[in-house]
């Protein structure tokens, strides 16, 4: 399988929070319903969040960089690789020291105080959907197989905007 992509039209998002919600619902807590992880111990998480911008509008989640400094600043191996190149965190390794949030350019990762475990977008990789896309109302968040499913003139986008990033970081 190729590595999932989550496209983000930041005209479109109106910051509902319903991704936020959804994956909070969907990847965290026990229940799986609503109303019953409100009252849930610890309280779910979202892995994604949206933060409200002068322009607009956007969620916030990992990019899956190529050298991702999270692997590389962990201490324990607790942020790995999987098969299809997704950053994820492996949670029985985590001890929480918070490394790969300090280092994460893109403030992508945040600490569980609850757990004590670093919470971050693995594109709902255990699940047929993500649940952010699902649960978008406005089609702000789209999911393409890869960057290939990409436009000729959106790959053009994306190589200018990464080359207005600092050197050294490269999703």
């Amino acid at each position: 399988m190729d590595q999932r992509t989550i496209l983000i039209d930041t005209s479109r998002c109106d910051a509902c929070g319903r991704c936020e919600l959804a994956c909070a619902v969907f990847r965290s807590s026990k229940s799986k319903r609503l109303c019953a992880a409100l009252g849930e111990t610890p309280s779910p998480a979202s892995r994604l969040k949206v933060q409200t911008l002068p322009t607009g509008a956007m969620p916030v989640l990992c990019l899956n960089c190529r050298q991702a400094p999270c692997v590389d600043a962990c201490p324990v191996g607790a942020m790995q690789r999987d098969a299809d190149d997704l950053v994820f965190v492996d949670e029985a390794r985590c001890v929480g020291c918070w490394m790969c949030v300090m280092v994460c350019p893109f403030g992508a990762i945040t600490p569980s105080f609850e757990d004590d475990l670093a919470i971050k977008c693995d594109r709902c990789r255990e699940m047929d959907a993500m649940a952010c896309v699902t649960a978008c109302p406005t089609g702000a968040l789209a999911a393409v197989p890869s960057a290939a499913g990409l436009s000729k003139s959106a790959r053009t986008r994306v190589t200018a905007m990464l080359a207005k990033m600092p050197s050294g970081v490269e999703p």
